[in-house]
This record gives C-alpha cells, structure tokens and sequence, in this order.
C-alpha cells in the first residue's frame, strides 16, 4: 500500500515536472539545451541500440548544440577505424561517393548500430556545416570503441607504409605475434588462457611505444600540430594495446573486461578531447553518444556492487559540472535486434516494461513523449531517488528471459542529470536489410536464444 501511494504522489509531481517535447519538430527541445547550460562534454544515451526515435532525438539535438553552442566532435560507440571513414567524409574527403559509402567499413556485427538511414542524412548536414569552416573549426566525429583488434593493426601498418616503410615492416613483424587469431580475438585470449600460446603484450607495448617516439620527435622537430592521418594511426596503436588487454581478460570475471573496455572509451574521449584542444587553444566541446549503461553513472546502479565502473562515472569525475549525462527510456515498442551474438538483426516487439520500473512509472502519465531534469532538487527528485528497475536492451533482445536479461537496479537522478522518455517507439532500419529479419520471416527451427 506504501509504495501505491508513493507512485501516485510521484504521478502527481511528474506530471507537474516533465516538459513535452515533439521530436520531428524539435519542438520543447529548448528546455534540454538550457539545461544542458555551459556543459562542454554532453552524453547522450540510449535504452537500446536498435531505436529510431533515440537516433532521431541524438541527432536534432546534437544540431541545436554544434549550432548554438559551439560543439565541435561526436565520439559514438562506434570501431576507430570504421568512424574514422566517417570522419573524412564530414572533412570533405572525396574519397567517397555519397554518405552511405563512407559507411561501407561497418561490417561487423551490429552493422545496423551505425550503418542505418538515420545516419547518412546527418552525414550529409556535417558535411555541409563543415565546407563553410576552416579546417581548424570543422566538426568531427570519432570511435570510441575497441572491438577493431586486426583493422587497427592494418591501419597502423598501412600508415606507416606510406611514410616509412622500414617501421611499417617493424609494425607487421610485431603484430605477427597474433597470427591467425588477429581474424578472431576471443580465440587469442582463449589460448593465451589456456596457456597454449604466449601473449603479445611486450609487442603491442614496444608498437604504441614505437609510434608514440615518433610522433613526439616530429612534433619537436616541426613545431607541427599532430594532422589527423596522425593522430588517427596514434590512436589506433593505443586501441591494440588494449584490445589485446581486453581479449585476455574476457575470461576473467565479466567486471575486469567491462572495466577495460570503459576505461578505453573514456581514454580515447579524453585524447579527442586534448586533439580538438591543440587546434583551437580552447576548452574542447564534445557530444557521446553510446548506451545508458556506458552514459549513466554506474555509482548509481547495481553495476557499482559488481565492481564495474562506465564511461559516466568517469567523465563526472574528472570533469564534474561540465559534463552532463542525458538518459533515454521507452515503455513499448519494436527494435532491432538480434537472438544472439552474430545473428541476423531481427524487428522485434518491446514488451511492456515491468511494474516495478522506471519506464512503467513514466507510461502512467498522459504526456508520452517528455523531457524530465533529475537537477532540480525538489520532493519529486527525493522520491525518484529510491532504487528502480531500469530496462537495457542491447544488441540482443530476449523477451522471454525480460527480467534476468534486460533489467537492473538504478536511482535514476544520481544516474543522470537528465531524462527523455519516448513511451511507444519503432525498430531502427538497417541500410542492408538482408540481415534484418521481421519474426514472421524467421523459419520454425530459427535459435530462440534460450
């Protein structure tokens, strides 16, 4: 009965509270961008990586904060080497055709996270935004991901083989080490588990090392600013080093590869960040987009019991009130998502968020699609503090696990400073959509992922 009554008295305040906002015309979205205030690093999450309006909604208002406030990168959840097409494109490279080829590096699955018709439009508008600009001011975009082991030792090598061949021929030398388990990192640190070969951690230190040496001697030879090709081959000799980190302790207990793998994240930003910075000798601006469990504060979910810490808790630590973390959630719906790791992407129907959670809370309410700020402090702010579910669906979905699979505790202001709420949403669409299959298309003996 207590908690019957604490949910009509938050109905009540909420209703009060949240600020409807219409996504197509933008429209309300001025309260997000006032809220978001002198914030210089904005994180924009979502509840699932399959969902069209989260796109949408990331997209207009990273318009509205390049526009008005100056915002001159994006770091999404994305491969360094994949993005970094991306990144050339937006530059005005003429390497490519149109918007969709700068995208033809998404290979890997989830290919839909990135290679969907959300995003060859915004390409499109950044491009046209940058041809105005000066190479210094354009805006860029950038990786932040580790899942690149063999593309970014390719990139390296090929780097270096257009500048100095004989370190190029070093690079491929060190990077034999993985032999045919570049193709397949998980089968590396399986055998460097089993102890059925050595690591390469002395050669993928001595190449970062290597490129680090000669990255410095030019910069202290020229008085240059480090170009982009540079920056990017940098980058990605940091990302090996890593990546063969995190292929090791995959079969560790899950909290030490997670770690790894959002200390990475949060490495790469703070690089981008101090990139951006040497051009401009002004404090950088930069948007993230990546999911609620890399952008919301883990000190403020059961994930901070398991030992794991994410991309949020960091940034808030280390850059406090200039950072500002946007959350995303939906009660119902479809998305794309697949069965299991590898599968063909399917649109699959969101079941209604459980009861007990936020999302179920939010569905009361007679506004479906709001804008609530968790900075205010207030008696609604005291009682949405006290733990919640919170749905997370990722690249798979299993509905008939919902519980165990896509729920976790959290307290929802201490999490974010903010929060947009879609209620009803739809599938994202896949560019190929030879792997996006409807349920009704799947044959009888297709996996259910039980």
């Amino acid at each position: 009965m207590a908690n019957l009554v604490i949910d009509e008295k938050l109905t009540d305040l909420l209703t009060k509270a949240i600020n409807p906002i219409e996504i197509t015309k933008t429209s309300g979205f001025d309260k997000i961008i006032d809220s978001i205030g002198e914030a210089r690093i904005v994180l924009m999450g979502e509840a699932t990586h399959g969902t069209e309006e989260f796109y949408q909604t990331r997209i207009a208002l990273s318009q509205l904060l390049i526009e008005q406030k100056g915002f001159k990168a994006i770091a999404i959840e994305g491969d360094w080497p994949s993005v970094y097409s991306m990144h050339r494109y937006i530059l005005g490279s003429n390497e490519f055709r149109n918007e969709r080829t700068a995208l033809k590096r998404f290979t890997r699955f989830p290919t839909w996270m990135w290679a969907n018709t959300t995003i060859p439009p915004f390409l499109h508008w950044l491009r046209q935004y940058n041809d105005s600009l000066d190479v210094k001011a354009k805006v860029g975009i950038y990786g932040l991901d580790l899942y690149s082991l063999h593309d970014s030792m390719q990139a390296i090598i090929e780097f270096l083989a257009s500048q100095q061949p004989d370190l190029a021929e070093q690079a491929r030398n060190r990077y034999a080490c993985f032999d045919h388990t570049a193709m397949d990192p998980q089968m590396y640190g399986y055998f460097v588990n089993q102890h059925l070969k050595h690591s390469c951690i002395k050669e993928v230190k001595d190449q970062l090392l290597e490129m680090q040496h000669r990255t410095f001697s030019k910069l202290n030879a020229d008085k240059l600013l480090l170009s982009e090709a540079e920056f990017y081959a940098n980058q990605n000799a940091r990302l090996v080093k890593n990546a063969e980190e995190y292929y090791r302790a995959m079969f560790e207990p899950r909290a030490i590869s997670w770690n790894l793998r959002d200390n990475h994240m949060a490495q790469t930003l703070s690089n981008v960040i101090a990139h951006i910075e040497s051009k401009s000798n002004l404090p950088a601006k930069v948007i993230v987009w990546a999911h609620n469990s890399h952008v919301g504060d883990a000190r403020a979910t059961e994930m901070n019991d398991r030992g794991e810490v994410n991309l949020g808790q960091i940034v808030r630590e280390h850059y406090d009130t200039s950072s500002y973390l946007l959350g995303f959630s939906t009660y119902t719906g479809t998305v794309t998502a697949s069965s299991d790791w590898d599968y063909p992407a399917e649109i699959k129907t969101v079941l209604p968020a459980l009861e007990a959670s936020y999302e179920a809370l939010f569905h009361k309410l007679s506004t479906s699609t709001f804008f609530l700020n968790l900075r205010n402090k207030s008696h609604l702010i005291e009682l949405l503090k006290h733990a919640r579910l919170q749905r997370a669906i990722g690249v798979i979905y299993l509905p008939e696990s919902e519980r165990l699979s896509h729920y976790y505790f959290s307290r929802l202001p201490y999490q974010f400073d903010s929060i947009i709420h879609i209620d009803k949403t739809s599938a994202l669409t896949a560019l190929s959509k030879e792997n996006q299959l409807r349920p009704d298309d799947l044959p009888e003996t297709y996996p259910t992922g039980e």
